[in-house]
Order: C-alpha cells, then structure tokens, then sequence
C-alpha cells in the first residue's frame, strides 16, 4: 500500500489515546482515537464532550488531550499513539496522571522515564504530545515524493555504473532516457501508482536488450527504498515442427522445409572453437619463427668466427716472413763439405754488414780453399814413433 496513491482519503495517519493502570486495574482501554481526515471518536459515553483533541492536531502536530474536570478515576498511565499505516512508523510517548487534593502540589516533573503530572481534583488536565514531523503533518507530500525508476545493466557493466531507463512520479510526471534502439520500446502501465504495479514492458525482444534490469522505488516522504532485480537473457526462438501432412506415404511438397536445427547448432561451436583454433596457430607459428630466427643468428655468427680465423692465420704468416728478412745471415753457421767439391765461381752477394769481423768470415766462406798437399809418409812415421 506504501507505493499506492492514498484513495482512502488519508485516513493511513492515526491518533489515539490508551489508560492503563487505572484505579479499576485491568488491561489498557482505547479512550479516543482520531484519523488525519476524519473527526475524533471516543470510545466510552462518560467520556464524550469531557475528552479533548485538537481538530487541527494533524496540521499543526498538537495531539495533546485534555480531560475536562479530572478525578480519580482518570488517574493511571496514558499513552499517546502515532500510526502512519501508510508509511509504517509507529510512535509512543507515556504521561502519568495523578490527581491530588492539594494545590501545592499540583504541577508536572519527570520521573526518569517519563512526564509525571499531578492536577487537582476537578481541574482540567492537559497531556501533552507534540509532534511537528512532516510524515504527520503534510499530507499532500505522499504523492509528490513517490518515485520510482528502472535501470539497466548491459552484461559486464557494475551496478553503479547502469543506464537509467525511465522515472515515474506519483504525480504524473514520466520521463525517458537509455539508448535510443531500447527507449521507444519500454513502457510502464499508466496507472501504475493508482495499482502498484511497475512492470516493465519491452516490445520485440532482441538479443541487445540482454542485461540486469532494476526498479527502485523511492518514497522519500516515508524514507523508504526497495529494490528488485531481474536478469533478462534472450533466446532464439525454438523451431516449429513441420505441420502435419495428410495420412499417406508421401509427404506435401507445397511446405516450406523446417530449418535445419544442426545449423544453429554448429554455428555455436564455430563461434566457441574458433577463436582457440586462432590463438592455438599463432602460438605455434611463433614457436616456428623463434626457432628460425635462432637458426639465422647461430649461422651468421659461425660465419663471422671463420672469416675472423682466417684473416688472422694470414696476418701471422706475414709477420713470421718479415721477421725472416730483415734477420742477418751468419754464414758461419752453413756447413761446408771439403770432399770432392767443384770450383766455382759465385756470385758476389751485397750484403750490408754490422762489422769487419762478419764480413771478413763471409768473404771466406765464399772464396775457393785453397789445395791442401798431405805427406802421408810423414804422417804414418808420426804415428809409428808414438
């Protein structure tokens, strides 16, 4: 009933006043109550013309009660009561009314727990209970704060980031917002308040309207709020049999064939394996490169190391061929056989010598020796005296 347009002619606020504890004992008794739109009732005919409320306490939040002529058997406790069916709030507030015979001692104190008052036998008795609160107060403020408003959620978007669909206010206002290919296409009856029924309408499904739809209902005036939630998938359409034909063997050819339902069902899985089959190719084909690129790399470098080899075997040996000729020749160190050895004529040799003592020592090794004449009989004598 919250979310409905009050057609009681707000009777939903209520005021009444209960005693308990009388002299008499007994459960609590209703003395009087009275609806926001409608006039005060009292329950007991002792009481009427003697109990009191204010025809304005709704407008002005005074529903204090006064008790004309009090005696003792008005003593006990009173309880003021504050019903808002409407928006569900309940409120209490607790006087106790003692009557004396002294009008000393007359007079209002606070026990502790709640307001004490003592009046004099016979006098009137005025028990407060004021409350100013808009929630009793204005009445005409139920429909002006009740709203309500459908969001949507596009799959993977958070709640606090959904579109915002439609508002409705109880006083008539509507207003549409979302994207346009879903705007035209959602409604909610006009009567809506006036039922409390918000459902939302959306014609022609389409598998872009899947999402998570939500109503809030606000009535700001009550400081209510509730939320319901729905999950809306679309799905294709399940096929038609194929009508049926005519007792026979044969079937009509005129029918139009039924779809094929392994098509969809293929489709499926091409839509779910293929994107895998991608990813799996690329992998491998960027296995295949690496290993090439690799194979590239360790060619190149064993091309560099030889061409770096060579060209170092090449520069050794013209070192060790330098070295050769600029090494002087000593030509002592040739060995010259004296046996039979033919004459000849050499040619002369430039050579640049250190000193005269290598120049001397070449000049000889390659001038002729000059014949040597052995006495062999001296010689065989030598040997026979030794």
């Amino acid at each position: 009933m919250v979310w409905t347009q009050d057609r009681l002619d707000d009777r939903q606020r209520v005021v009444h006043w209960d005693l308990s504890g009388g002299p008499t004992g007994g459960p609590a008794r209703r003395l009087v109550d009275m609806y926001s739109a409608g006039k005060q009732r009292v329950y007991e005919p002792r009481d009427r013309g003697r109990l009191l409320l204010s025809p304005s306490a709704f407008h002005d939040g005074n529903f204090s009660l006064l008790i004309r002529a009090a005696g003792e058997m008005d003593e006990g406790l009173y309880t003021c009561n504050l019903h808002h069916h409407y928006c569900h709030l309940y409120e209490t507030l607790a006087i106790r009314l003692e009557i004396t015979d002294n009008p000393r001692v007359a007079g209002a104190h606070w026990d502790g727990e709640k307001e004490v008052l003592v009046v004099e036998r016979g006098a009137p008795a005025l028990l407060t209970c004021v409350n100013r609160a808009h929630v009793w107060t204005n009445r005409y403020l139920e429909e002006e704060q009740q709203v309500v408003h459908w969001d949507r959620q596009p799959p993977g978007v958070p709640h606090d980031r959904a579109d915002r669909l439609l508002d409705l206010y109880a006083s008539g206002e509507r207003r549409a917002y979302g994207p346009p290919f879903l705007r035209d296409r959602v409604a909610v009856e006009v009567d809506a308040f006036a039922r409390g029924d918000f459902s939302l309408h959306i014609e022609q499904l389409e598998p872009a309207d899947e999402g998570t739809y939500s109503c809030h209902l606000h009535h700001h005036y009550c400081g209510l709020h509730e939320r319901r939630v729905f999950h809306l998938k679309v799905t294709e359409p399940a096929p038609q049999p194929p009508p049926r034909d005519s007792p026979g063997n044969g079937s009509s050819h005129s029918s139009a064939p039924a779809p094929d339902p392994t098509l969809a069902r293929g489709r499926n899985v091409i839509n779910v394996i293929v994107p895998e089959g991608r990813a799996h190719f690329f992998q491998q084909l960027g296995y295949v490169l690496a290993t090439l690129l690799l194979f590239i790399l360790l060619l190149i470098t064993g091309i560099l190391a030889t061409r770096q080899r060579r060209r170092g075997g090449y520069e050794y040996s013209d070192k060790k061929s330098g070295k050769s000729k600029g090494k002087d020749v000593n030509m002592a160190e040739f060995a010259v056989v004296t046996g039979d050895q033919a004459f000849y004529k050499s040619e002369d040799i430039q050579l640049d010598y250190k000193n005269n003592i290598l120049k001397e020592r070449a000049e000889l090794a390659h001038s002729p020796l000059p014949a040597k004449n052995i006495d062999l009989g001296k010689e065989f004598r030598k040997e026979y005296c030794k």
